[in-house]
């Protein structure tokens, strides 16, 4: 079923009992897609108890995101959650959610704004169920605002927030990215939030809500631009794989038909650079002197390392910039890492146990704690896998309760 380039890879296996250092954390995910799913998938790996509550028809859309007919996405960041099939259209289903807060610490919603009240979920009441709750409130736009109201999808984000604009090539149409960058993008900043707030409830005692919109993510890693055009009135123009602050930066076409990334952003590799191709004139040329020279003239530049990279193929200009200790490196596929020294020698793609396909490979645990470390505890659940679990739970703490 799958090729061998993968079989170098570690094998890892998941371990129910491993405790990470989230493991007092319980967190309530209500969301759908990306952004939700990779935010508790950051918590979910370093030990948080993830329930993902879905509906029972059908369950998280992300599950129908499908590669030959298996959901991958769902495997990889649904890992170390449970499903808690649950149809909160029913009275009853928000009876026994309401039920489950009191021992929860997180919640995580992404409807239009303005949904989780339709539910009679707004956040008074839920604070007045657990006081210390976080409650995140995922939307493409934010809680609110002139936009609020308005459905947000990541493409719709990456568009609008000046991203696309930047991406791709001056003579070609604005490019959006190949994969759901904002909701991902969102989703690690919501990790990082809800852990900073986890700190505040635990020494005040009380929750807030997290208001994590898709659209400012993307627009912060990219808000240096704005700061640019504001001060030059100009909007930025798509470079290609050029850079419109530093040069060289580019990526260039091997006599062998392999493509190699190289990057003089610094004065002295620059300088590095014009040694290791044998061109020490052009340390002195006033087109390349400085940084802001070489951006002005970088199509020139461009011409001269076209010109050198060319004539060598992927491997002979890899050993040689090694030697020189250039920052060059080859353009890689996904499918080209699978096999690669660096990702087998530094395990950051290993091999997981899988029902449907025997195993499959997944993402390390990052970041990497050296004390505390996260881990694998479970595979992504199918629908409803725990529902029985997680009520007879819920059952023996009422029980619990009435007994005292």
């Amino acid at each position: 079923m799958f090729s061998k380039l993968h079989e170098g890879l570690a094998r890892r296996s998941f371990d129910a009992e491993a405790q990470g250092p989230l493991a007092d954390i319980r967190v309530l995910d209500l969301s759908r897609l990306v952004a939700g799913n990779m935010l508790s998938h950051v918590l979910a790996d370093f030990g948080a108890d993830v329930i993902k509550v879905e509906h029972p028809e059908g369950g998280d859309d992300l599950r129908k995101w499908r590669e030959q007919g298996h959901a991958l996405h769902w495997k990889l960041y649904g890992r170390n959650k449970r499903s808690w099939a649950l149809d909160l259209r029913e009275p009853q289903s928000l009876d026994r959610l309401i039920s489950i807060l009191p021992h929860c610490q997180v919640l995580i919603e992404n409807f239009v704004p303005g949904g989780l009240e339709k539910l009679g979920l707004e956040p008074e009441r839920l604070w007045t169920v657990n006081p210390a709750l976080i409650l995140v409130r995922i939307s493409g736009w934010g809680q609110d605002g002139p936009y609020a109201k308005r459905p947000g999808f990541g493409t719709l984000v990456e568009a609008m927030s000046g991203f696309a604009y930047l991406n791709g090539f001056p003579d070609r149409p604005p490019s959006l990215p190949p994969l759901a960058l904002a909701d991902m993008v969102a989703g690690l900043y919501g990790a990082s939030a809800v852990q900073t707030a986890l700190r505040v409830a635990e020494k005040t005692g009380k929750g807030q809500c997290l208001d994590l919109s898709l659209f400012e993510p993307i627009l912060s890693v990219i808000a240096s631009e704005a700061a640019k055009s504001a001060l030059t009135g100009l909007a930025t123009l798509r470079a290609g794989n050029q850079s419109s602050h530093t040069a060289p930066r580019n990526v260039y076409r091997c006599a062998d038909g392999g493509f190699l990334a190289l990057s003089g952003s610094m004065q002295s590799m620059a300088m590095r650079l014009f040694d290791a191709i044998d061109r020490s004139d052009l340390k002195t040329d006033p087109r390349f002197i400085s940084n802001d020279a070489r951006v002005e003239h970088r199509d020139a530049l461009d011409a001269i390392l076209s010109d050198f990279i060319g004539s060598k193929t992927l491997a002979e200009n890899l050993a040689l910039f090694e030697q020189a200790k250039v920052t060059a490196g080859p353009v890689c596929s996904v499918l080209d890492l699978l096999d690669h020294p660096y990702v087998a020698g530094r395990e950051s793609l290993v091999r997981l146990p899988d029902d449907d396909l025997g195993e499959v490979v997944m993402h390390e645990v990052l970041p990497r704690l050296s004390q505390t470390p996260g881990g694998f505890r479970r595979p992504a659940p199918t629908l409803g896998q725990h529902t029985q679990e997680i009520e007879q739970w819920l059952e023996s703490l009422a029980n619990q309760k009435e007994d005292k």
